[in-house]
C-alpha cells in the first residue's frame, strides 16, 4: 500500500502525528509547522522537535509565510486555534477573531495545494459560532470547501464516550476532493437517493461513522443548500445569516444534511486509573492557606456583583464536585489546569489520601500521550498549557485507521 503523505499545521506537541502513526505505518508526516505568536519562547515547537526532529520540513514560523513552503501531500491535518470559538473565552469573535481568522490561511493552502484529504479539529462550539449569528462560521468553512471541489463530513466526539479518560468534546471535520474515490462514491449515492443516502452516510457509512459507531439519532435534522447561504467574503456575510447545524453531518455538492447522533458508548477510563501510584512532589498538594479560595471557586454562587459602569447584577452558578470523583472520566482539561480555580481538577492522592492537583504526567495520560511527553525542558506551567490545548491522541488513531481503509 502506498504511503499517505501528511502535512501538519498548528502542530502543537504532535498529537495528530502520534495518533496517525499509531493508526498505520502508511502515514508519513513530510512537513509540519508550529508557532505561537504570543510567546517569546516556543516550548511546544521545542517539544515537537525533540521527539520528531527539526529541519527544513519541521518549522517554527508564522503560517502566513510558512504556507508558501508546503510540499504536495495527500492529507492535510491541523487543530487550528480554537480560542475564538471557545465557550471558555468571553465574547468570542469566531472566524473574525484574532486567531479565528487563521482559517483563511488554511483556506489559502487548500486553494493552492488541493490535497485529496483534509482532517481538521476544533472545539464543539464552532458549529454554533458566533453566538449572535448561529452557525455562520461553520457554514463559511463548508462553503470554502465546496468552492474548491470538496465534500465534507463532521462529527462532535466526546472522548469519554469512546473509552477515553476525559470528557473532551471536539469537532472533527473530514473533507475529500472530487478526484477521490470516496467523493465519487458518495456523489453517486446522493445523486440517486438524495437525503436518504446522506442520512445513511452520516449514521453508518462515513469514515467518522465507522470510527465512532452510534446507537441511534434524533428525529430533528437540517436539510439545506449551501448556495442559499449568502456569502461573498467575510465582510459580505449577511448579518441575518444563521443555520442550525447538529453534531453530525455531511456536505455534498452544496447540500447539507445534519443530525444529532447518540454514541454507542464504551466504558471510559476512570480518573482513578490515571493517578500516579508512586509518591508525588509536595508542590502538587493543596495548601491550607488556599483552601478557602478552592472552596469558593468550586462552590455554588448567587451573589450581587458590579459592572465597570457601576450597574449591579446577580451572578449565579452551580457547584463543582470537590474533590473530583475517581470512579469516572475527568472533566475537560483547560490551559489553566492546576491553578487555583473552578476548572482545575482536585483529586485524592493515591498514597497519602490528601487533596492535590493533577500532575503533568496525569494530564498527558488523560490526552493519551506517553508519560513525560512534554518533559522536554519547558516550564511546568507550560506543560499544563500544552495539554489544555492538545487533542486526545487515541481519537485521532481511530479516525486514522478508518481513513486508511478508504485511501
Amino acid at each position: 500500500m502506498p504511503d499517505i503523505r501528511v502535512v501538519e499545521l498548528f502542530a502543537g506537541v504532535g498529537g495528530f502525528r502520534l495518533g496517525l502513526e499509531a493508526a498505520s505505518e502508511r502515514y508519513k508526516t513530510i512537513w509540519a509547522d508550529q508557532w505561537e505568536p504570543s510567546m517569546r519562547e516556543q516550548h511546544a515547537f521545542d517539544c515537537y522537535a525533540a521527539h520528531f526532529g527539526q529541519g527544513e520540513n519541521v518549522v517554527c514560523e508564522d503560517i502566513k509565510t510558512a504556507k508558501t513552503k508546503i510540499p504536495a501531500h495527500d492529507l492535510l491535518v491541523g487543530g487550528f486555534p480554537c480560542q475564538d470559538y471557545s465557550i471558555a473565552k468571553k465574547n468570542s469573535e469566531g472566524i473574525e477573531g484574532k486567531k479565528g481568522v487563521l482559517w483563511w490561511q488554511i483556506d489559502d493552502i487548500i486553494k493552492e495545494k488541493r490535497p485529496p484529504y483534509i482532517l481538521l479539529e476544533n472545539v464543539d462550539r464552532i458549529l454554533r459560532s458566533p453566538a449572535k449569528q448561529y452557525g455562520r462560521d461553520f457554514s463559511i468553512i463548508l462553503r470554502c470547501l465546496y468552492e474548491k471541489g470538496y465534500a465534507a463530513e463532521w462529527r462532535v466526539i466526546n472522548a469519554a464516550d469512546y473509552g477515553q479518560g476525559q470528557r473532551r468534546r471536539r469537532t472533527f471535520i473530514l473533507a475529500y476532493h472530487k478526484n477521490t474515490e470516496l467523493f465519487r462514491e458518495l456523489a453517486e449515492s446522493v445523486c440517486k437517493k438524495w437525503l436518504k443516502a446522506m442520512h445513511s452516510f452520516v449514521t453508518k457509512e462515513s469514515v467518522l461513522a465507522k470510527a465512532f459507531p452510534i446507537s441511534g439519532h434524533e428525529k430533528i435534522y437540517t436539510d439545506s443548500w449551501i448556495d442559499e447561504m449568502e456569502y461573498a467574503g467575510i465582510s459580505d456575510v449577511s448579518a441575518n445569516q444563521r443555520v442550525r447545524l447538529y453534531d453530525s453531518g455531511v456536505m455534498m455538492n452544496a447540500r447539507i444534511y445534519s443530525v444529532d447522533v447518540r454514541p454507542q458508548k464504551e466504558a471510559a477510563i476512570p480518573l482513578s486509573a490515571v493517578r500516579e501510584k508512586d509518591p508525588v512532589n509536595e508542590r502538587y498538594f493543596l495548601k491550607e492557606a488556599d483552601m478557602h479560595k478552592w472552596r469558593y471557586a468550586k462552590g455554588a454562587k448567587n451573589e450581587l456583583r458590579r459592572k465597570r459602569d457601576g450597574s449591579e447584577y446577580y451572578f449565579t452558578e452551580g457547584s463543582v464536585k470537590f474533590p473530583d470523583p475517581l470512579d469516572g472520566p475527568s472533566r475537560t482539561m483547560l490551559t489553566s489546569e492546576s491553578e487555583v480555580g473552578r476548572s482545575s481538577h482536585v483529586i485524592e492522592d493515591c498514597v497519602t489520601g490528601k487533596l492535590r492537583t493533577l500532575t503533568p504526567v496525569e494530564c498527558e495520560r488523560l490526552n493519551g500521550f506517553p508519560d513525560n511527553w512534554t518533559n522536554t525542558g519547558m516550564p511546568e506551567r507550560m506543560r499544563y498549557y500544552c495539554m489544555g490545548n492538545a487533542l486526545v491522541v487515541p481519537i485521532v488513531t481511530r479516525i486514522g485507521k478508518a481513513l486508511s481503509e478508504v485511501i
